[in-house]
């Protein structure tokens, strides 16, 4: 990355961004006295019908259009991000993913090598895991989301159109997930409780303080889809962290991981920090 390119990252590395983007922080950043939880949509089932009812209420309640590319400063509306604009070709990336900076005002790292965007088959071949091509479906066609080597993501915002030079926030931030398995309803497992959800979303203010966070709801069962996203009054959601699975998808990942990818990514248009 062209440090020059990007003004505000100039000098960050992907793991100091990381660090930045949430740190160490796991206390509530508001006030807790006067804090209002977010408005929460989630949904989950065996087929996009079975989200897609949540999803269609969570555009709505971000308000306004979806903003595609169109530079920045916008109001209101939204940016979404379905990873199909390369067709059903298999894309790999480095470490920040800087392919949605400046178009759609969002920026991706990981603790990993990188991200895979591609069709089922695409994601059996970068993992070296034939089974993926039957356990994962794509929510749009065709193609899903995934970090290498590792089960996390965070995506920071900044204003669509300045090239990573304006810090921004967000009101809101879902997602939708292929195959989240766990928990499977199955009773206690382990030596306590139940068994424990596989997949997480946390959400961060400008000072690293964690906002809000949320197991994202389970569907068992091969192929199936998860949707979770959340939406504030204002926009304060500064960056996210989404860890997907128990573990990082791979060649030796047999039950009883969880594996899962992402699909679409939908959020509020991101608002210049004053």
């Amino acid at each position: 990355m062209k440090h020059s390119t990007y003004p505000a990252l100039a000098g960050l590395t992907a793991m100091s961004l990381m660090a930045s983007s949430f740190g160490e922080a796991r206390a509530q950043s508001t006030d807790p006295q006067t804090f209002e939880p977010p408005a929460v949509f989630q949904a989950a089932g065996p087929s996009t019908a079975s989200i897609q009812a949540s999803l269609d209420a969570y555009r709505l309640a971000l308000g306004g259009d979806n903003n595609g590319i169109a530079k920045g400063p916008i109001a209101t509306g939204r940016r979404e991000i379905n990873w199909d604009g390369g067709g059903s070709a298999t894309t790999r990336a480095g470490t920040p993913l800087t392919q949605f900076l400046d178009g759609r005002g969002s920026l991706f790292v990981t603790p990993g090598s990188g991200f895979v965007q591609a069709p089922p088959s695409g994601l059996a071949e970068t993992f070296a895991n034939p089974t993926y091509e039957k356990v994962f479906q794509p929510f749009s066609p065709a193609r899903l989301f995934s970090s290498i080597g590792s089960n996390v993501t965070v995506v920071t915002f900044f204003e669509p159109g300045s090239a990573g030079g304006l810090v921004a926030t967000t009101r809101g931030f879902g997602a939708i997930f292929s195959d989240v398995d766990l928990p499977d309803g199955s009773g206690p497992g382990g030596k306590r409780g139940n068994r424990k959800s596989s997949t997480l979303v946390e959400y961060y203010g400008l000072d690293g303080g964690l906002l809000y966070s949320s197991f994202v709801p389970a569907s068992p069962g091969d192929a199936g889809f998860s949707f979770l996203g959340i939406t504030f009054k204002d926009a304060r959601v500064a960056s996210v962290r989404i860890t997907a699975g128990d573990v990082a998808p791979g060649a030796d990942d047999e039950r009883p991981h969880d594996i899962v990818m992402t699909d679409d990514f939908i959020y509020g248009e991101p608002q210049r920090v004053q």
